[in-house]
């Protein structure tokens, strides 16, 4: 059976088509449109009516590709942005009378949740593993195995939440960026301290900042689902590839390999939330993952049909 699942992010918009046979996904495609639905939520706490048309435009071109692709089930959700929204109703409503798809808004758990379990899909025998998820919105913390998961938080810093809060000069300007990376710190100090006690030592990383991560780091002139899916990314390299971002114009970033020229404003805000998860939990290297909360959702509702 064929299946459509789409993330409607604060930065990104993602769909992912794929067969479920034999209890795999095989034949995985992923689309992104970085259509920034999160944009001015956190400050005026209302979804702009831009964000919502090109938001809208983005759900019923996946549509339409799920249509063509002969999809039988599509699946929704949104994330920390339309759960923060004040109009979500609005675009809930839109979605369904222009795009024909019901919007799922769920919680930060679930969220976090579910891209646990899409992780354990893309991994042999995953012993206790860290799954971190940078978002444009949040960043999800969640420890587990094969087994189920026994610790879950979302925490309300993200890349594109960050940027907008902090980084307002180009190049980035240090107290700025002081002041961002202390505001992370002070965030999720509690968390890192929970998971600095568990001991766990494996860390596996998904989302668009760390998958962009890793592209960077292998300079690859297009982005390859099989060369980011279970690559490595040490704390030193993680540092080096800071110290660039932070010292470069926008228009440098966008034209580095590896990098979509869309994410390159928000990019160096979500490094550094790496960076400093890394640093305090004395992690010195990062799984990368490219099964994360749509092979999540794809498999919870195969599961909740049969």
């Amino acid at each position: 059976m064929k299946i459509g699942t789409i993330d409607i992010g604060t930065n990104s918009m993602r769909l992912l088509i794929a067969n479920y046979r034999d209890g795999k996904l095989i034949n995985r495609k992923k689309y992104v449109n970085t259509t920034r639905i999160g944009q001015g939520v956190d400050k005026q706490g209302y979804i702009t009516d831009d964000a919502i048309e090109r938001n809208i435009k983005a759900l019923v071109e996946f549509s339409n590709i799920c249509k063509g692709e002969n999809c039988e089930k599509i699946y929704c959700m949104g994330t920390s942005a339309l759960r923060d929204s004040k109009n979500k109703d609005v675009f809930v409503k839109l979605a369904k009378d222009k795009a024909g798809i019901d919007v799922d808004i769920i919680s930060g758990e679930k969220e976090s949740n579910l891209g646990f379990r899409g992780v354990l899909e893309g991994i042999e025998n995953a012993k206790d593993i860290l799954v971190i998820d940078i978002g444009g919105g949040s960043t999800e913390f969640i420890i587990g195995n094969k087994d189920g998961i026994r610790f879950s938080k979302s925490e309300n810093v993200g890349a594109l939440r960050m940027t907008e809060k902090f980084l307002h000069q180009d190049p980035i300007n240090d107290n700025e960026f002081e002041r961002m990376s202390n505001f992370i710190y002070e965030e999720i100090k509690n968390t890192l301290e929970y998971i600095r006690n568990d001991k766990v030592k494996k860390l596996v990383g998904i989302g668009g900042t760390i998958t962009s991560l890793s592209s960077m780091n292998q300079e690859l002139e297009v982005y390859s689902m099989e060369k980011i899916h279970n690559s490595k990314i040490s704390l030193s390299e993680i540092e080096l590839i800071l110290q660039n971002l932070k010292k470069m114009t926008l228009n440098d970033k966008k034209s580095l390999k590896g990098l979509q020229p869309k994410r390159a404003d928000i990019i160096t805000a979500g490094v550094e939330i790496l960076h400093t998860i890394m640093k305090n939990l004395e992690i010195k290297e990062i799984t990368v993952s490219e099964y994360d909360n749509l092979e999540g959702l794809m498999c919870q509702n195969i599961k909740n049909m049969s």
